[in-house]
């Protein structure tokens, strides 16, 4: 099985703690994300987890403790965007974030390490020219430690409108994705070791020779394993969505960056305050403890491995 850590919050920024607790006594509950009563009990043990996708902004608390998970197979999803704290309000620096990210892939390998660029977004002050020109200072500065650039566009969803409305960010045009995109291109050409691809179809860029990719990735994954992999399209996620199924072991309303355009922070920032208080490093809840009232399942939790493949 897939590990994804996590769509829902920045686990190796806030909770790296207690994700490696968690390593150690090899299993997770999860909260149902619709009845957070009936939780998931997900083993980590690493007979049957082939890969861990970490998603983050900052993986920096990990850095020191990753002999920790020598046992495991795993990779990171590396949002590096050039925002900066008016949008993202507790991200490190660009400057600290980008050693940050050369001092994982050295550490990993640089296939190990996706950079996302994501999500894209227009205003005034974050025009086309904007992106096009950070776009190839950030790429000039990773072309040694990563193999791919994942292109994301934003999503207005309902619960961040007031947000981005305060900062006039608009749904983006046609011209403008397309502009942007053909500039990402020529500049990401002159580093043929970097594969640019975007996240999800919703926006297709095919016929600039920017294909579709996929986040939580069988090729790249077989790729670390070592082994082929027998896995699905994840049918918990959007149509648009390529990736192959995982389970998330993130809870919502968790994640600290303060990032405005964020789908996991449905405007309750309030809530954040309120769950950190309850999050214990030592609990096999990421927030809170299990109670007598919570209803635990034990999941049945396979490893991925295409065994008739294995035998040869």
């Amino acid at each position: 099985m897939i590990i994804s850590a996590s769509r829902r919050t920045d686990i190796p920024a806030f909770f790296s703690e207690w994700f490696f607790n968690r390593i150690k006594e090899r299993y997770v509950l999860v909260p149902n994300p619709f009845n957070p009563k009936i939780l998931s009990k997900i083993s980590l043990s690493p007979i049957v987890i082939d890969c861990i996708v970490f998603w983050t902004k900052n993986p920096e608390p990990m850095l020191n403790n990753l002999n920790q998970l020598q046992d495991y197979k795993y990779y990171f999803q590396f949002t590096l965007n050039p925002y900066g704290n008016k949008l993202e309000i507790n991200l490190p620096s660009i400057e600290k974030r980008l050693d940050t990210f050369k001092r994982l892939s050295d550490k990993v390998g640089r296939e190990k390490v996706i950079w996302r660029y994501d999500p894209i977004l227009t205003n005034g002050e974050f025009n086309v020219t904007f992106h096009q020109e950070r776009f190839a200072m950030i790429a000039d500065e990773l072309k040694d430690y990563t193999e791919k650039c994942m292109l994301g566009f934003i999503d207005h969803y309902p619960h961040i409108l007031n947000a981005t409305r305060q900062f006039n960010i608009q749904p983006l045009r046609k011209d403008e994705i397309e502009n942007m995109a053909i500039s990402f291109k020529n500049t990401i050409n002159n580093y043929p070791s970097i594969q640019l691809e975007t996240c999800t179809t919703k926006v297709d860029l095919r016929h600039l020779g920017i294909t579709s990719g996929l986040c939580i990735d069988k090729i790249l994954i077989e790729r670390i394993t070592g082994y082929p992999i027998l896995a699905q399209k994840d049918k918990n996620q959007r149509s648009v969505c390529n990736c192959i199924e995982s389970i998330d072991i993130g809870t919502y309303e968790s994640c600290q960056n303060g990032c405005i355009y964020c789908y996991a922070i449905k405007g309750k920032y309030n809530h954040i305050k309120y769950n950190m208080q309850k999050h214990d490093k030592n609990s096999p809840l990421l927030i809170g403890h299990p109670s007598e009232n919570d209803i635990i399942k034990e999941r049945k939790i396979l490893s991925l491995r295409d065994d008739q493949f294995s035998l040869f």
